[in-house]
């Protein structure tokens, strides 16, 4: 017995209402679901109209809503004795609160709806689609691989109770597993991702079972095929062309913001770079979509295309920041919250050991992000002297593309200890992300500061770059910069990133000694 089942009252309204939502067509699920909570007596049709209305306010990006939704909804649910229903609602609650930033609540909801799902002991079309919303809320918050388990779930839950298997595609998945590979700096795992959804679209088509597609599905193949093209990638001409499926999705949010960042896609892709860069200029998409990072991304690309390559390393930079950032924010949602739950001694030493780990980039060993921001935060709150460094590896992209990443590996492990070996004892290095590094000068002005990025320039020159990566010379541009008082500390650290940054840029375009 599924759950409807056990539902007395509009169940055909309820039943139309699903469908409404499968058809991208939420704004008039809404409207009838908002009819069956004032008129149904019966708690289980409350329960289940109001878990759906709180799904197509999440379709329809109506932000503003979702904390009333939630409430209401988890006071309709709590008294009844349905996993299928607790698990849901914990599925969408998850997506609201990673839509609204909130991300130690949205992984509170993702493990409760993991559980109540996985509870239910008669699994339906219904637990099908929990399992289908709890797979967008991970991919949602960058946990692909979660993402992908809780699909084919869904999948198989889904075909057994007769949904066809195209029903569950899920382009969107792999799609934002793609597009974070690109933000930091993997376009080759990338377009690897985007080549698989093509061919997951092809096969549909010479199946003749394209039309069976959700259209919000639909959107993500466009948007899939238009990312690979503006990559440069040649993309399969079976099949729609992009452009039509990007026109899908019906009045969904996140639809809507796939056609605006298609659009630039296309752009770049037919030669139009310029157009692309304007477009960019003027669209207003959420961050939840595809990431913070994806209209800088496309921005650096589009740049690319256009010739100016300056600005293009400058979007690109501030592209894989803001995923770094993110990531960030990710970890610490895990750490914070494991150190506040447990108990157990030895439990507590792994946990110590997690964030250790979490603090040391693994390929070089130096710090990393975190524990950079961590160190110049407590030295600049002593209220010493500091300066930072941006030091950033020219001819890094041409040793990737000559011999492969793991030779990148290699350029970037050698960088780190050439790095380590010339600078002072109380000095402090970093691997902030991709071929850039940050250096911290304690108590140091910038006339010493100078002479600290004279050593490290000449001690890359110096380096016998051809036996490692022959016939690809590398280098480093580094810009200092000072961190000063006055605005908050955060303010006065990103000011101090921001005119390293465009030192180490000025520093690029300086001729070089022989």
């Amino acid at each position: 017995m599924g759950w409807l089942d056990r539902v007395d009252d509009q169940v055909d309204a309820l039943t139309h209402a699903r469908a409404l939502q499968e058809a991208s067509r939420s704004a008039e699920a809404y409207v009838l679901l908002e009819r069956v909570i004032r008129t149904t007596t019966d708690p289980a049709a409350r329960a289940d109209a109001m878990v759906q209305r709180l799904s197509a306010l999440i379709n329809l990006g109506r932000t503003a809503e979702f904390t009333r939704a939630i409430e209401e909804a988890s006071a309709a649910v709590r008294d009844l004795a349905e996993p299928y229903l607790h698990g849901h609602l914990n599925a969408l609650a998850a997506l609201a609160a990673h839509h609204q930033g909130a991300l130690d609540r949205c992984v509170m909801h993702l493990v409760r709806a993991a559980r109540a799902l996985g509870a239910v002991a008669d699994p339906d079309r219904d637990t099908a689609w929990g399992w289908h919303d709890l797979a967008m809320a991970y991919s949602y918050l960058s946990f692909h691989g979660y993402a992908l388990g809780a699909i084919e779930r869904a999948r198989q839950l889904g075909l057994t109770a007769g949904i066809p298997e195209e029903t569950f595609a899920a382009p969107g998945i792999r799609l934002r597993n793609a597009v974070a590979l690109d933000h930091n700096g993997d376009s080759d795992g990338c377009l690897r991702v985007l080549r698989d959804v093509a061919a997951d679209l092809t096969r549909f088509v010479r199946a003749g079972r394209a039309g069976q597609l959700r259209p919000s599905s639909l959107a993500a193949y466009g948007y899939a095929a238009a990312r690979q093209a503006a990559l440069g990638d040649q993309v399969a001409t079976e099949g729609p062309e992009p452009a039509r499926l990007i026109s899908h999705g019906g009045d969904s949010a996140r639809a809507r913001d796939l056609r605006q960042l298609g659009q630039v896609c296309l752009a770049v892709a037919d030669g139009r770079p310029i157009e692309a860069v304007a477009r960019l200029d003027t669209v207003q998409v959420s961050n939840e979509t595809l990431g913070a990072a994806e209209p800088a991304r496309l921005r650096s690309i589009a740049l690319t295309r256009v010739g100016d390559h300056l600005a293009a390393h400058r979007a690109d930079r501030l592209a894989f920041r803001l995923a770094a950032q993110r990531n960030d924010r990710l970890r610490d949602v895990y750490i914070d919250g494991i150190a506040a739950r447990i108990d157990h001694e030895e439990m507590r030493r792994e946990a110590a050991r997690f964030e250790g780990e979490a603090l040391t980039d693994p390929l070089t060993g130096l710090p990393n992000r975190r524990r950079l921001e961590r160190y110049i935060t407590a030295v600049v709150t002593r209220g010493e002297r500091v300066v930072i460094g941006v030091c950033d590896l020219d001819g890094f992209k041409a040793v990737n593309t000559r011999h492969g990443h793991h030779s990148g590996d290699l350029v970037l492990q050698r960088i780190a200890g050439v790095i380590n070996r010339v600078m002072r004892r109380h000095d402090f290095v970093a691997r902030y992300g991709g071929d850039e590094f940050v250096v911290v000068l304690p108590d140091t002005g910038m006339t010493e500061a100078a002479e600290v990025a004279r050593r490290i320039e000449a001690a890359v020159r110096l380096e016998d770059w051809e036996s490692l990566v022959p016939g690809t010379p590398v280098g480093v541009s580094i810009g200092f910069a000072e961190v000063s008082g006055g605005s908050g500390l955060r303010d006065a650290l990103s000011i101090a990133f921001e005119q390293a940054d465009r030192e180490m840029l000025r520093a690029k375009t300086r001729p070089r000694a022989s």
